[in-house]
């Protein structure tokens, strides 16, 4: 990794799995790092591990919880102008549950969360914007008549699945957007493969037990799966709209190299409904404008 020496990182969920793993990596080359968290004690506690290892690392912690937008202002509207905003933080496969503004969880939590977030730093961004996806984004389909599943019966893998492709739609349609208004920031997406996280330990069902034995024997590290998201937020010729994920097998291990995800989820009508939808559920609407 190059040297990140001046450059201010925020990381959603950074008190944990991945995000913990990228705050670290990033700190440890010389990032000024936002650790935006929704639990501010293990946030703090975290911060602390890292100061253990880097005495020098710069580690900020703030409070962000994705599913209450009232917290997502109160954080847009305390933050100043920075390089990267790596959008890492989520929930997967829980119980049927409803956020503070009544969003389904995992589509409020990982995609409009997120969004919200997007659109209310849009003009702050220096560099660049890195959305973590999943690939069980393969998993999902956008059912537009029931985006937040008040009609239909609630299928936990399938809404993970929804929120995960809403991820690499809002990803790709972000740098059409910018690029239409002229922008040199770059937004591009990534994906950690097959890894063993704290996100395997709270579907609240015999599925963590399941998880925890293929965890075991499939999985790689979180330091391995979030190698994919410090490469996207930090390779210097990434282009805008790539997706980064392992180079294994089904790209479920490896190093992280660009990959392809499926065509749904590249496609620019659906995006565009998708960024629609999204601007009128939570009422944030993209001020994108040049940044040279």
């Amino acid at each position: 990794m190059p040297d990140q020496t001046g450059r201010t990182v925020i990381v959603t969920g950074a008190n944990s799995g991945l995000g913990a793993v990228t705050a670290r990596e990033l700190a440890a080359k010389g990032a000024s790092v936002v650790m935006a968290c929704r639990d501010i004690a293990k946030g703090r506690a975290e911060r602390d591990n890292i100061a253990k290892d880097h005495p020098k690392a710069d580690c900020e912690v703030r409070e962000l919880d994705l599913a209450d937008l009232s917290s997502i202002y109160a954080f847009a509207n305390d933050t100043s102008t920075f390089d990267v905003l790596i959008n890492n933080a989520g929930v997967m496969a829980l119980p049927k549950s409803r956020t503070k503004d009544g969003f389904e969880m995992q589509f409020g939590t990982n995609h409009l969360g997120h969004f919200a977030l997007t659109g209310l730093l849009a003009n702050k961004i220096r560099d660049r914007v890195v959305t973590v996806s999943s690939l069980a984004h393969t998993l999902g389909t956008i059912d537009f008549d029931d985006l937040n599943w008040e009609k239909r019966n609630y299928q936990r893998w399938r809404a993970y699945g929804q929120s995960k492709l809403a991820n690499l739609l809002f990803a790709y349609e972000l740098q059409r957007r910018l690029a239409e208004g002229g922008s040199r920031v770059r937004s591009v997406a990534a994906h950690p493969g097959y890894a063993s996280t704290n996100l395997q330990s709270h579907t609240q069902s015999i599925q963590d037990k399941l998880m925890a034995v293929t965890n075991a024997v499939v999985a790689q590290s979180a330091f391995k799966g979030a190698q994919p998201s410090l490469y996207a937020a930090v390779a210097p010729s990434l282009p805008g709209g790539s997706l980064v994920g392992p180079d294994g097998v089904r790209q479920f291990r490896g190093s992280p190299m660009v990959v392809k995800s499926n065509k749904l989820s590249r496609d620019p009508d659906v995006a565009k409904r998708l960024w629609e939808e999204s601007e009128a559920l939570t009422g944030v609407v993209f001020d994108i404008r040049q940044r040279r």
